[in-house]
């Protein structure tokens, strides 16, 4: 017997005031009344335009000093790109009309204050056009610690050399219990809280992500999400929420959960997360991605029907996915991401990270 959806929860809803309770009280109910409720504020938000970026992934090395359990990336021996070779990786990008290329890479000695500056100064002197969207709070957090660089300094640095929106991610689950199990290596929640508002106010917007189905609670899973809401109440700086399914294949917390008979996340629980993230975070995010590659692109048109209003990225590389078990592909032309679009009665919109309209 499902809970009801009171009219009081309803009328939260429908301010952008939905509180914790609610919120656990809806993931509780009727999964279909749940995926209704979004898709009504997912109109109301930003009406049937479904966006999607023309992008290219730059993976600048394979290694990485984390011992995070869920990557299957992470070599111990591997390489770092050069500038030439990031440059020769950009020119590639824009020759397949991308309007934006995601660099990112582990955490290492070599990937240093110098590196990424020469690295970012030489895109923008000789690809202005190129939107580079980069690096992880993780990542320039390491950085500007290696040479006690403050974090507003350092995010500064990085904007004048040509960043133009820092990534989301390494937030996984914003519980430093569920940090400890699977990335205790990592910055800690409050660490990354920091250094994203960092990012914000020294005038880099940033996405946001959750990397959800491994060892949370749901009750982790809505307080990360409310976390991010609180962080845009101060900032503003959030462009879009990503949920992405964790991966269980070729790591070490996905073969643990499978000794113990669990597995991937199920289709129920992936709408589920897209539907209750647009409904706590509306009229403070617009943006709720339901992304390709880790849904799986059919799964990813029921979403836009439960929240959802962005597909993500062309990608054109996400070597990260397929390293642990994803088996959705690496790249989604542009034509093909439109027309999964039309078919379900929506109307695409090429963008760029800022979610300005290129098309």
């Amino acid at each position: 017997m499902y809970p009801i959806i009171t009219d009081d929860i309803i009328e939260r809803a429908y301010s952008g005031e939905i509180l914790k309770e609610d919120a656990m009280t809806l993931m509780d109910a009727n999964p279909f009344e749940l995926f209704s409720l979004a898709d009504d504020l997912r109109y109301k938000a930003v009406g049937d335009e479904v966006t999607y970026v023309v992008n290219r992934n730059i993976y600048l090395t394979n290694m990485c000093a984390g011992n995070c359990g869920f990557c299957a990336f992470k070599e111990k021996e591997g390489y770092v790109l050069s500038t030439e070779k990031v440059l020769e990786e950009v020119d590639r990008a824009q020759e397949a009309g991308a309007v934006e290329v995601c660099i990112q890479g582990g955490y290492i000695p070599q990937l240093n204050m110098d590196y990424y500056t020469e690295m970012f100064d030489a895109i923008s002197s000789n690809y202005p056009s190129m939107n580079v969207h980069a690096l992880s709070p993780m990542e320039v957090f390491y950085a500007a610690g290696m040479e006690k660089m403050p974090l507003d300094e350092a995010f500064t640095v990085l904007k004048d050399c040509g960043v133009g929106t820092l990534t989301g991610t390494s937030a996984e689950i914003l519980s430093d219990r569920v940090r400890n199990i699977i990335c205790p290596s990592k910055l800690t929640r409050q660490q990354w809280i920091d250094t994203i508002e960092a990012s914000h106010n020294a005038g880099l917007r940033t996405n946001s992500t959750i990397m959800y189905g491994h060892v949370e609670t749901v009750e982790e899973r809505l307080d990360h999400i409310f976390t991010i809401r609180d962080i845009q109440k101060r900032t503003g700086g959030f462009t879009e929420l990503i949920p992405m399914a964790f991966m269980p294949y070729n790591n070490k917390i996905g073969e643990e959960m499978m000794q113990e008979g669990k597995f991937m996340t199920t289709g129920i629980a992936d709408l589920q997360l897209q539907a209750i993230s647009r409904i706590i975070l509306y009229k403070h995010i617009d943006n709720i991605q339901a992304a390709w590659v880790k849904l799986g692109k059919k799964l990813a048109q029921v979403a836009l029907s439960c929240g959802a209003n962005d597909l993500g990225g062309t990608l054109m590389e996400d070597k990260i996915t397929v390293a642990s078990g994803g088996t959705n592909g690496e790249y989604t032309p542009a034509a093909e991401i439109e027309w999964l679009i039309r078919q379900t009665g929506r109307t695409p919109k090429q963008r760029n990270a800022l979610y300005e309209r290129v098309s």
